[in-house]
């Protein structure tokens, strides 16, 4: 049985709704893929292939150019994403969309004078509660002294300061796995919004950080407790009109289906106890 793992996705889903949480990581259902998120996932593939060319190639124009093979390669790759486009003009919108927002980055920074340490990096840590996180960080960079800034791309507008909180979840989350598992807390945490040409940062400290574990914790803690008692209950919010799992939510004259045994096992078996650690 694989063993679960927490991604900052999944943490929001549950602080969300629990019933969105159970259906993605306990009943593994699918999502159908939507312009905003393949969009996504196009512009990052080009903001990651860019730094493959020599500094001084890293213009505006080499990134337009990676655009077209980029999305035949996610094409390929995902070729659900083709229901999208009804007509072959809706493809050209899609790009021309794509290509605005590569416009955007360089307007933001100057990738001829960056020299990422990774990008798209896969990171996995074990707290010492036990709990695994999991995740992809976009882009890492190291300064000369040392210091480390965690940068995430994020194709829509930066949030208004009420949610600024919210959207700094996801990379006190990428801060706490590199610190865990690299040493050294990360000294910079950078999000660069492209719909806007705006960038959030937070400089984290330790203490920060090991308050964040423990917010973590006590979240795998009320995760485990719906598991136990096979109760992840919906919770209404204004984001519901965009779930996926309507069909399926009570909120929505829906019908809950059973929860998988398997899933729930393995959710339940995904902590690790001291003597097994030892």
């Amino acid at each position: 049985m694989k063993r679960a793992a927490l991604s900052a996705s999944r943490a929001k889903d549950f602080k969300q709704c629990p019933l969105r949480f159970r259906y993605l990581m306990v009943d593994k259902l699918p999502e159908p893929p939507s312009s905003a998120a393949v969009r996504g996932t196009l512009v990052h593939a080009v903001l990651e292939r860019i730094f493959d060319l020599p500094a001084a190639a890293r213009d505006e124009g080499a990134a337009q150019e990676l655009v077209g093979p980029q999305w035949d390669e996610l094409a390929q790759k995902r070729p659900e994403v083709h229901e999208l486009f009804a007509e072959a003009g809706d493809v050209d919108a899609f790009l021309s969309q794509a290509r605005a927002l590569v416009s955007n980055y360089f307007r933001l920074e100057n990738p001829q004078r960056l020299d990422p340490t990774a990008r798209e990096r896969f990171v996995e840590v074990e707290l010492g509660s036990g709990v695994l996180l999991r995740g992809f960080v976009d882009r890492i960079d190291t300064a000369p002294n040392g210091a480390v800034r965690v940068v995430d791309y994020k194709t829509g507008k930066a949030p208004s300061p009420r949610f600024t909180e919210e959207a700094l979840f996801q990379m006190r989350f990428y801060a706490l796995m590199l610190w865990r598992l690299d040493g050294v807390a990360p000294a910079r945490l950078q999000l660069i919004y492209l719909g806007d040409g705006r960038t959030l940062t937070l400089d984290p400290h330790t203490d920060d950080l090991l308050a964040f574990e423990a917010e973590l914790d006590q979240l795998w803690d009320r995760i485990e407790d719906a598991a136990r008692r096979e109760d992840f209950r919906p919770r209404k919010t204004p984001l519901c009109p965009w779930c996926s799992f309507q069909e399926f939510c009570p909120e929505f004259g829906g019908t809950i289906p059973p929860i998988p045994e398997e899933g729930l096992e393995s959710l339940l078996a995904a902590r690790r106890s001291s003597l097994d650690r030892s």
